[in-house]
């Protein structure tokens, strides 16, 4: 069994697989803090001052609290659409840059598929003997203009 789950882990895919998912993780963070510090912050300036992060629904004792954050530090039942929005916009941006990955390698892929202009214009090659013929039939034809001429 053992050497079983060795030749599994050593192969290939399983390796790339391991890289993918911890590039994905390191991606993952990027895009949140993308989100959270950069697109965010402009997005509610430009909707008159909101913090989405601070944005929610305090579901118990409401008044006791003087924000949302303040609310979910203390274990207070919150509702906290202002992160979903967020967490939205990490899958938003992490599904574009693995499109605009996906589109690059597939052009690359069309691209080397398709033949090129050299080799789509190359004339068949000609076999040997129709090629023999060929000059045969060229010597006897200037023969024959010699002897007439």
């Amino acid at each position: 069994m053992l050497k079983e789950f060795r030749e599994f882990i050593s192969r290939g895919n399983v390796l790339d697989l391991a890289v993918a998912v911890v590039i994905g993780a390191a991606f993952g963070a990027i895009t949140a803090s993308l989100v959270n510090q950069v697109i965010m912050p402009v997005v509610g300036l430009v909707l008159g001052g909101v913090d989405f992060s601070n944005l929610g629904i305090i579901l118990r004792d409401a008044g006791s609290y003087a924000s949302v954050n303040d609310a979910v530090a203390a274990g207070a039942p919150v509702i906290q659409y202002g992160a979903f929005l967020n967490t939205i916009m990490n899958f938003l941006i992490i599904a574009f840059v693995l499109f605009m990955i996906i589109r690059s390698f597939n052009e690359m892929k069309r691209r080397s598929e398709k033949p090129k202009p050299e080799e789509a214009a190359a004339p068949p090659a000609v076999p040997a003997e129709e090629r023999l013929l060929a000059e045969i039939r060229d010597l006897l034809a200037a023969q024959g203009q010699g002897k007439a001429g």
